[in-house]
């Protein structure tokens, strides 16, 4: 099973990707959620490979650094694997199964739903209701993965001195974020139809989601990220990884721009025009009001302008603490500068404590 332990009070959500380890740490006041503690450390290049971990031994030093950074109140972290890692079927079994038949069910039929060897998988499920036509029946949402792929991260917490609670999905973590994190400007009545999209730029990979209802009903992976530019800087003025990342962050290339950010933020626009057009055309039935930028290559400059400007479409970047209280050592304008790449962190954190 996926899960570890029951639900309890506290949890570290942590998003390892390739070019960074994300840490923070919940909790509700009253009726606002607060931020306890928080962190980002760079991940080594190539440590982490496509959101797999290839270096063990520099992950797990990047979370200790992280941690001593946070010094978050618990120990009980929740990780999350990459939506292509993970199989997603909904399936229908007869209302009066426990959970206990269900698990058994899913065991006995795991040809049927699962391409791998039943000894080398994790799966879950969550019952989803009575089935819209047969109320004898009820819908299952049944999550599978590779064993292996699990063990990496719950390795590489447990040696950084953590509790494995759980592993999600890197999908569902966004949907919780978008559902309850990202301010609402209309009533409830009026979300429930409203569809939206939610551009999410890593270092080595941009997921576009389409969001209805707070439930992703379409998503596209596409391989380019703001790793692809720190290289071309790195090789096109023979500077170490280091020094290109932070000529990145710093402007020094500004007077490049033409040469190397130009081309790739042409890019990044066509992929996501790409991604709008194919919507469209495999399942858009709903027009999308608003595109929402999150992760850390999302403020490529004049990106959000572009984008804009050829989809037609409000842009706006994602501020999942807009309405948050923060913790008394949290750094806020630290915080604020790595908003936009918290929301898997954030939804990953919000498991327990999600209203």
């Amino acid at each position: 099973m996926l899960r570890f332990k029951k639900k309890g009070q506290g949890l570290l959500g942590i998003d390892i990707t390739s070019a960074t380890v994300k840490l923070i740490e919940l909790s509700r006041q009253g009726g606002r959620l607060q931020v306890e503690s928080y962190a980002v450390r760079p991940v080594p290049d190539r440590a982490v490979v496509e959101r797999r971990i290839r270096d063990m031994d520099e992950v797990v030093m990047t979370l200790k650094r992280a941690l001593d950074h946070a010094s978050p109140s618990t120990s009980r972290a929740v990780v999350a694997l990459p939506v292509s890692a993970a199989i997603t079927k909904v399936i229908q079994l007869p209302a009066s199964f426990t959970d206990d038949d269900i698990e058994s069910r899913i065991a006995l039929d795991s040809d049927k739903h699962i391409p791998y060897p039943f000894s080398e998988v994790a799966f879950d499920f969550q019952r989803l209701g009575p089935h819209h036509r047969y109320p004898d029946q009820q819908d299952i949402m049944l999550v599978a993965c590779r064993l292996q792929d699990v063990e990496l991260l719950t390795t590489a917490i447990s040696q950084a001195g953590l509790t494995p609670a759980a592993v999600d999905i890197e999908g569902f973590a966004m949907e919780r974020a978008y559902r309850t994190l990202l301010p609402k400007t209309m009533p409830q009545e009026a979300f429930e139809h409203t569809t939206e999209a939610v551009l999410d730029c890593g270092a080595s990979m941009t997921s576009f989601h389409v969001m209805r209802a707070g439930r992703i009903v379409y998503t596209r992976d596409i391989v380019m990220g703001g790793r692809q530019l720190t290289d071309e800087i790195r090789q096109g003025y023979k500077l170490t990884f280091e020094e290109a990342g932070i000529a990145k962050k710093t402007g020094e290339l500004d007077r490049y721009e033409e040469r190397l950010l130009g081309p790739f933020r042409t890019s990044l626009v066509q992929q996501a025009l790409r991604s709008l057009k194919l919507y469209y055309s495999a399942a858009g039935a709903h027009e999308i009001a608003r595109l929402i930028l999150c992760g850390g290559g999302c403020h490529l400059s004049g990106f959000k302008e572009a984008l804009a400007r050829e989809s037609g479409l409000d842009v706006v970047f994602a501020n999942p603490f807009a309405d948050m209280q923060l913790g008394r050592q949290v750094d806020i304008k630290a915080l604020g500068k790595d908003g936009t790449a918290m929301m898997t962190a954030c939804g990953l954190a919000l498991k327990d404590i999600e209203p």
